[in-house]
């Protein structure tokens, strides 16, 4: 796939699984949110897989495989800055797992998850129908407060997938590197750094 490459299994099974699951079930958590019917229980059941998965994320980080490691993709502001530079050339990158720039979109998406499944926990629209379980916990104005932020998070978390889908787009149109194909099968082209 070039000179300095080779084929490198980047990806390990666990990881990928939880991508795809964490993908399926937060487009369809945000449509049951946005257009789904007035009784959020499947909403809410989803919403428990997907703190599931949250779970499963930050342990994986930790103690899985060494591309999944937070230690090894989180980079400093120096190695963002020299990777943003060189990310506007038109070539792949291929860079092993995450490149920094990619590493900091996935903190923000975990990040704004864990707020998202936080605030649905404690919500209460009200409506005595679709109370958070843990809405009983905290005073009104914070059940309130948390639905407010919740309604938000949905909003942010939209734009987050749109920006994620056009990082695709631009790696396989103008950088012609597929990213994909390597979350699905695990094997990607790496250059040496």
């Amino acid at each position: 796939m070039g000179p300095g490459t080779r084929r490198e299994r980047i990806w390990d099974p666990a990881l990928r699984a939880f991508h795809w699951s964490l993908a399926a079930l937060v487009v369809t958590n945000w449509l049951l949110g946005k257009f789904g019917p007035s009784d959020m229980t499947l909403h809410f059941w989803l919403g428990y897989a997907i703190i599931a998965l949250l779970l499963f994320r930050l342990v994986w980080g930790f103690v899985g495989p060494a591309p999944a490691r937070f230690a090894r993709f989180l980079q400093g502001p120096r190695a963002v800055l020299a990777y943003a530079r060189e990310m506007i050339r038109p070539q792949p990158s291929n860079w092993p797992g995450h490149s920094p720039v990619g590493a900091l979109a996935v903190v923000a998406m975990l990040a704004v998850l864990v707020l998202q499944v936080t605030t649905g926990l404690f919500a209460d629209p009200d409506d005595y129908v679709n109370v958070g379980p843990l809405a009983s916990q905290v005073s009104s104005s914070t059940s309130r407060d948390a639905l407010r932020w919740h309604n938000r998070g949905a909003d942010l978390i939209l734009i987050l997938v749109i920006l994620h889908w056009a990082a695709i787009l631009f790696y396989r149109l103008w950088k012609r590197e597929d990213l994909v194909r390597p979350m699905i099968t695990g094997w990607k082209w790496v250059r040496r750094r």
